[in-house]
């Protein structure tokens, strides 16, 4: 488990509320970095400096990777392995910006607005590193793989329910016509 006493001082200063603006993306980070920990814990099968029977493997030291959040841009510290390689399960291979942001840079494309200028939205979210154009247009792509799988998608092999709707009067019994008492609207 990681150490909570160094996590209280850590937080400590920025509980007094004259930083409130630091203490939600110091909050996430500090979140994230212990499930990170206890993830790395759960695949080598021993805590950091434990010595165990069961230990699968040893760390070797850690490597920064920033990830683009709602709270802001929150630097993590993934945990190296002197044998394989180790990305925590919250975290996407060779993708920097979280979910979130992710579907806002969808919808913003799907809204006509161009790769440039969803650097300045994602930026105006709280992200200070904003976000490429080639990162744009990587998940711009994504989204026009998806639409083309469903745009060539096979329809005769699926069964589709509908319903058929006549609208039009069989007799005229029931039937007061056109509004007669407002003369010259029709």
């Amino acid at each position: 488990m990681p150490n909570s006493n160094r996590a209280s001082t850590e937080l400590a200063p920025l509980l007094d509320g004259s930083s409130a603006g630091e203490l939600i993306p110091e909050l996430v980070r500090h979140g994230l970095q212990q499930l990170i920990e206890l993830e790395v814990a759960a695949v080598l099968g021993a805590e950091r400096h434990e010595r165990s029977e069961d230990r699968l493997g040893y760390r070797n030291g850690y490597r920064p990777r920033t990830l683009a959040t709602q709270a802001g841009d929150i630097d993590l510290l993934i945990p190296k392995l002197r044998t394989g390689g180790f990305l925590p399960s919250i975290l996407e291979p060779r993708r920097r910006v979280d979910q979130a942001l992710y579907g806002v840079v969808m919808e913003a494309y799907i809204g006509g607005i161009s790769t440039r200028k969803v650097d300045t939205l994602v930026a105006a979210l709280g992200v200070q590193s904003g976000i490429s154009k080639s990162q744009v247009s990587r998940i711009c792509q994504e989204i026009d793989q998806q639409v083309q799988a469903f745009l060539n998608r096979p329809l005769q092999e699926s069964g589709y329910a509908y319903v058929y709707l006549d609208a039009t009067p069989t007799s005229t019994a029931g039937w007061a016509g056109p509004c007669r008492s407002a003369p010259g609207l029709l």
